[in-house]
């Protein structure tokens, strides 16, 4: 498998996605009252992509431009996978939209009943697109691509529709020999948040600054 760093595969798409995450609100960018993530990291953006399903034309556009991007660059593609929960209902749009079989993989095996970690149908040897909602560490969406390939399954490539683009995210699965992309990153959507006015230049700043050390950011800023 050829390894692919955090691609963009279309530009304009990048640029239109980024435009709908801010228009919506699925991304709000905050410097001067920083969010607190799991993680405990202070961050000057909150990202919830589950909005995108609020808006039929925003749910679309992703459907359709991940839809597109696969059968250009991930032709092989049997079976679409969703990671849970976010990645679910974008991994049966375009499922559907591709007329491919869908699955979804659970962070850990259910519990009760047949205990599974992979639900749907899936046949050992068969090549799997996995589709996630956003990349951060890319821990998780590494987690259900480890899934599939212990079902004897052949995972060509993720999807997800933001990253931050974050070296330790790009490490993991380049560690992984996963190849991925995204329909967007943060620096598209900083730049499109400057030139459409969402941000002043003071915050750009502070948002380019957390960037480089979103770590110590908070403690520096």
């Amino acid at each position: 498998m050829v390894y692919v760093c955090a691609m963009i595969l279309n530009n304009s798409i990048a640029s239109e996605v980024a435009e709908y995450l801010l228009e919506i609100k699925a991304v709000v960018l905050s410097p001067e009252n920083p969010f607190t993530w799991a993680s405990g990291i202070k961050s000057p953006i909150y990202c919830d992509n589950r909005k995108t399903l609020s808006f039929p034309k925003v749910r679309n556009f992703l459907k359709d431009s991940f839809a597109q991007l696969i059968q250009e660059k991930f032709a092989a593609c049997d079976v679409v996978a969703g990671v849970a929960t976010a990645g679910i209902p974008h991994g049966a749009l375009v499922a559907d939209a591709l007329g491919k079989p869908f699955i979804y993989v659970r962070d850990k095996p259910k519990a009760h009943g047949l205990e599974n970690r992979i639900e749907g149908f899936l046949e050992a040897g068969k090549k799997v697109l996995v589709i996630e909602d956003l990349i951060s560490t890319g821990g998780s969406s590494l987690k259900a691509v480890e899934a599939v390939r212990e079902a004897g399954a052949e995972v060509i490539g993720l999807g997800a529709i933001f990253t931050y683009g974050f070296e330790r995210a790009d490490k993991a699965f380049a560690e992984a020999d996963c190849s991925f992309f995204t329909l967007s990153n943060y620096k598209i959507l900083l730049e499109t948040a400057a030139t459409k006015n969402y941000i002043s230049a003071a915050q750009h700043e502070a948002l380019l600054s957390w960037y480089k050390n979103p770590e110590t950011w908070f403690e520096t800023k």
